[in-house]
């Protein structure tokens, strides 16, 4: 896979030793790629990516991977909360109310390869492939609700959860039911907690919840507009159920031990 390196960022830093675990996914929110260059690679704007795709699928890499590029702000993870020392950053030249409104087939094929690429390179798992809404979800909503997850699922880049027997369904929810998890907004906070989402404020503010919520939302069930809590509980049943069963442990083990 062939890169654009004319053009270099000086916003970044060392990542003190850390190992790389996710790929993050943006949107530019600019007019175009010559625009998103021109901030990506202004020292005084201190804001970065590792890499960038046009609408017409060429790759700009403006930081080397062994950097930490400055993208993805104040975010949390898996408990994890400097996000930038452990991810390569990619932007998306989109802009959701701009001319460069779609995904285009070059960008997202050009996308893919890159994942690939990057995946095989620092052995990242499927499930740390992340946007920044799922790490910065109450300020942030790029790659946005009509980024193509269903295609990276489909290429089998990213995890595409299957439907459940009412047999799995009902271990899950009876171990909800034994650790007093009797309400559905406890079990989806308890689910997103496990999946690695921030939920330490969400308990108590509505506003948050339902941000967090939307989030999922348009990470999973793109194409949905309206907030369907039963679709959002079931997706996560399933995606619990994914995470507890991708290395064929125990399903009933995995969430005692939780």
């Amino acid at each position: 896979m062939k890169y654009i390196t004319k053009y270099k960022s000086p916003n970044y830093n060392s990542r003190n030793k850390s190992i790389i675990k996710f790929i993050i996914i943006h949107y530019t929110a600019l007019k175009n790629t010559a625009e998103a260059i021109s901030i990506l690679c202004n020292k005084r704007k201190k804001v970065s990516s590792h890499y960038l795709i046009s609408t017409n699928g060429a790759v700009f890499n403006l930081v080397n991977d062994k950097f930490r590029a400055w993208h993805a702000g104040e975010s949390f993870w898996q408990n994890f909360t400097d996000i930038n020392s452990i991810s390569i950053g990619i932007e998306l030249d989109y802009n959701p109310f701009g001319k460069n409104n779609k995904f285009s087939s070059k960008m997202i094929s050009s996308l893919k390869k890159l994942i690939i690429k990057l995946k095989n390179k620092y052995n990242i798992d499927q499930n740390n492939i992340l946007a920044h809404s799922d790490i910065a979800p109450f300020r942030k909503k790029d790659p946005g609700k009509h980024f193509p997850w269903k295609s990276l699922a489909f290429s089998k880049i990213i995890p595409n959860f299957k439907k459940l027997r009412k047999d799995d369904i009902k271990v899950i929810e009876n171990w909800f039911y034994i650790n007093n998890l009797k309400t559905k907004k406890q079990q989806i906070i308890f689910v997103l907690t496990f999946i690695g989402y921030d939920t330490r404020n969400v308990n108590k503010n509505y506003k948050l919840y339902n941000r967090l919520k939307n989030a999922y939302k348009n990470r999973y069930l793109n194409g949905v507009d309206k907030m369907n809590n039963n679709l959002i509980y079931n997706t996560l049943i399933k995606h619990l159920h994914f995470l507890l069963t991708k290395n064929k442990i125990n399903l009933l083990h995995n969430l005692m031990v939780r």
